[in-house]
């Protein structure tokens, strides 16, 4: 008998829902974004983000379960995003998905944002073939407020590898976009402007010898003084923006293909929002020694789907209790 969860998601700036059938199967995935209401401030908003979620959730939810053509009773469980993440943001959720656990006598689940990404990798799309990623892997997270490199031994068995000394990658694409005039989320506006354009300059790259970590702290103030003309006159934004991307991709993916290759790894699991750039995937498949896993870029952002994905797999270990609270500091 096949197990459906619906799966909530409210770490920082999206309002998702999702319902997954067996870990696999996408029913539905349901996604609230406030990119309209952040945009002005160059960078998400905790309270703002916080006061949207409350009033758009349980829309959300009911849209989830609309599309997937479920009832409350025919779900094996309730899923929510417990940490790390914004502590307000994580609240809604977690309040949210107890509250309607407890109401229809579900059993309710606590999951770990940044394992969930990985899990993406596991979610059937329509119209892409499926493989399911062999284990050991490498797991490569890239979002605004993480870039590790985890080795995925077995489902729940983890060792991390390495993680930003400082700046997130996606954190990094977010201030160099503000830099540029290019405005917020970073990511996107930078690859779409550095698309067709050589790097004529190149830009510094933290290789953190003997270390799987990583740091751009330094690559941005590099950008920083270009813009400045601290170095000559300022290049072109273009040229500028690929320079900056091609030493983000060229550290991301030469460190993950390495230690993928040392580690043993059987697969190379691409995650999170900066997972979308068209750039680093490439370079990974290129680089990697194993085959890459990406998910569609819907699924790279904050979702639902991921957070189903991750409850299915670990079930037994993620089950919580009616005192679930928020871990805006989460470590796995």
């Amino acid at each position: 008998m096949s197990a459906l969860i619906l799966g909530i998601e409210t770490s920082c700036d999206e309002t998702a829902a999702a319902v997954v059938e067996d870990g696999r199967v996408l029913r539905s995935n349901i996604i609230a974004s406030q990119f309209h209401l952040h945009e002005r401030y160059g960078g998400v908003v905790p309270e703002v983000a916080s006061r949207h979620h409350l009033e758009v959730i349980l829309q959300v939810i009911d849209a989830a379960l609309a599309e997937a053509g479920c009832a409350w009773a025919d779900l094996a469980g309730v899923a929510v995003t417990a940490g790390p993440g914004l502590s307000g943001a994580l609240l809604v959720g977690v309040n949210t998905a107890k509250t309607l656990a407890w109401a229809h006598g579900r059993p309710l689940l606590g999951v770990n944002h940044l394992e969930a990404h990985l899990y993406a990798n596991w979610i059937e799309v329509a119209g892409r073939p499926y493989r399911e990623p062999e284990l050991p892997a490498l797991g490569l997270i890239v979002s605004g407020g993480h870039t590790d490199l985890v080795l995925m031994r077995d489902h729940g068995v983890y060792e991390r590898l390495g993680r930003t000394r400082d700046d997130a990658a996606g954190e990094a694409f977010d201030k160099v976009g503000r830099l540029l005039g290019l405005g917020f989320p970073g990511g996107p506006a930078i690859e779409r402007v550095a698309r067709g354009h050589r790097a004529r300059r190149r830009l510094p790259r933290a290789w953190l010898r003997n270390s799987d970590d990583f740091s751009f702290s330094g690559l941005k103030t590099a950008v920083l003084h270009a813009v400045r003309g601290e170095e000559g006159p300022p290049p072109p934004v273009p040229e500028l923006a690929a320079a900056f991307q091609e030493s983000v991709v060229d550290v991301l993916s030469k460190k993950a293909a390495a230690a993928a290759a040392r580690e043993g790894a059987r697969s190379l699991l691409l995650s999170g929002g900066v997972a979308a750039n068209g750039p680093l995937r490439e370079a990974l498949v290129e680089r990697s020694p194993v085959p890459v896993f990406a998910p569609p870029p819907v699924l790279c952002t904050d979702n639902g789907a991921m957070i189903a994905a991750c409850a299915h797999f670990r079930f037994e270990d993620v089950r919580a209790g009616w005192d679930l609270d928020a871990r805006p500091d989460w470590r796995w």
